[in-house]
């Protein structure tokens, strides 16, 4: 039997169709921590947690943000349900930037926890958002 050479890759949201090519390898973000997929790889479901889902093309990474969901991984693709996720082009680097302050000032000040976990919540999502964009973008 003769392993797949690449991956088919579809993400979809609520939103729809946020992407769909075949690619090299992917990089996404588990519940429990980061976990890599290539051609061949072992089926297996996952829950996705907060985080840059990467992918390599020709030689090339690229990134989108993937926040919750589940990947179902089969030997010659990749299913990817996001609750939200988003390409790096679409993301305004200074909105994230400005939803970051934002957070982090929330943060500081709630006392209580269901408010500071949301706070945090925000803040890591804005996080996420602009390590993407900056990342894609070449600025580190």
């Amino acid at each position: 039997m003769r392993l797949p050479q690449t991956l088919a890759l579809e993400i979809v949201t609520p939103e729809g169709l946020l992407f769909r090519e075949a690619v090299d390898e992917i990089v996404a973000p588990g519940e429990q921590g980061y976990f890599g997929v290539r051609p061949g790889h072992t089926p297996m479901l996952a829950t996705l947690g907060m985080g840059e889902l990467s992918y390599r093309k020709q030689g090339a990474w690229h990134r989108l943000t993937c926040f919750s969901g589940w990947c179902e991984v089969l030997p010659d693709r990749v299913s990817v349900l996001a609750d939200i996720g988003e390409r790096a082009e679409t993301i305004d680097a200074g909105r994230a930037e400005q939803a970051m302050k934002r957070a982090a000032e929330r943060m500081k000040s709630i006392r209580d926890e269901a408010g500071y976990s949301e706070a945090h919540l925000a803040y890591v999502r804005a996080v996420t958002r602009l390590a993407v964009a900056r990342k894609e973008r070449g600025g580190a």
